[in-house]
């Protein structure tokens, strides 16, 4: 079933994806020290990071065929 644009571009936060992908928060932490993690911004100077679901899905896809 393809994703509809509402949960196409929707963002998650950090809590959310490491519950998605079963993952700590300190692995999440790891893979973005070494850039190895899915795309994600920080909103504002402080703001926290969110991640894109597309970007998630793509970032995922690429695991897959790796």
């Amino acid at each position: 079933m393809p994703a509809t644009r509402s949960t196409k571009h929707e963002w998650l936060t950090v809590g959310e994806v490491c519950t998605e992908l079963r993952i700590s928060r300190r692995s999440w932490d790891r893979w973005r020290e070494q850039g190895t993690g899915p795309k994600a911004v920080r909103l504002a100077r402080n703001g926290p990071i969110r991640i894109r679901r597309d970007w998630l899905d793509a970032w995922l896809d690429a695991q897959a065929a790796a």
